[in-house]
């Protein structure tokens, strides 16, 4: 018997061999099956050359670097209020919220942002801010290092939504470093919902948000649903009354997700 189904194992694997080689398990062909491409086709497009300098993509938009701070933002319909100095934008406290003067709609979006050193924090206050994306989406900025607050409200949260996966916050006068992934929502000619926005972020290298769907836009201590809105608008930083210091703020634009073709 021990032989008889060594036999039969060995016919067994040796049809499957032959099913393999002739493109007869789907997902497994190398023909056209429909597809726009073949695979490895050499004729396929191939991506941009990007190239880096200083850490910062050369098809990026720096709001935010070694000369530029204020220029790129306002404060209401009047010019920036926050301070910057030496690269570095400080939240003025008082002077409310700033926008970018320009629109965004998909993108990846890196910051840096510290929390001053010798200040006192206790849970949202002390040391809070946060970025909007089309003005409405927050991904939350608060100094968590030692510091107890509200899940859903602690760094790197989809304020009010979903907390973090984790908490990488670094000290009081460590710089810590976010990279977002925004996809906005999309809604049909009716204004129903298609596809809901979606955030990937990482802080300090640590995923802290994987491709979440968010509920709707953010709000403090309250859900909402989506209502339909232009696919693209401004940043938006918050001036919560604390001194959070912002550096290397670039943004890519992207393109819409890729389908198989």
């Amino acid at each position: 018997m021990p032989c008889q189904i060594r036999a039969l194992s060995v016919v067994t694997i040796g049809i499957a061999l032959s099913t393999l080689a002739a493109g007869g398990v789907s997902g497994l062909s190398t023909e056209d099956d429909g597809f726009r491409w073949k695979v490895h086709d050499e004729d396929r497009p191939k991506p941009p050359v990007i190239a880096i300098e200083d850490g910062i993509p050369s098809d990026a938009v720096v709001l935010v670097g070694a000369r530029s701070g204020v220029e790129a933002f306002r404060s209401g319909d009047q010019p920036c209020r926050w301070s910057f100095d030496d690269g570095i934008l400080t939240v003025n406290p008082g002077t409310g919220d700033i926008h970018s003067r320009d629109s965004f709609g998909d993108c990846q979006l890196h910051l840096e942002w510290k929390f001053p050193e010798g200040r006192s924090v206790n849970g949202q206050m002390g040391g809070n801010s946060g970025v909007f994306f089309l003005n409405r989406y927050e991904v939350q900025i608060l100094h968590t290092f030692e510091n107890e607050s509200y899940a859903d409200g602690m760094a790197g949260s989809i304020y009010g939504q979903f907390p973090p996966l984790a908490n990488p916050i670094r000290p009081a006068g460590l710089w810590n470093f976010y990279d977002i992934v925004f996809r906005g929502p999309r809604f049909d000619d009716e204004g129903g919902l298609v596809r809901p926005a979606t955030l990937t972020v990482m802080i300090n290298g640590v995923l802290v948000q994987d491709h979440v769907s968010l509920l709707g836009p953010t709000r403090h201590k309250a859900r909402t649903s989506y209502e339909t809105h232009e696919p693209v608008g401004p940043l938006r930083f918050q001036d919560h009354g604390d001194p959070i210091a912002f550096r290397n703020i670039w943004l890519r634009s992207l393109p819409e997700p890729q389908m198989a073709e």
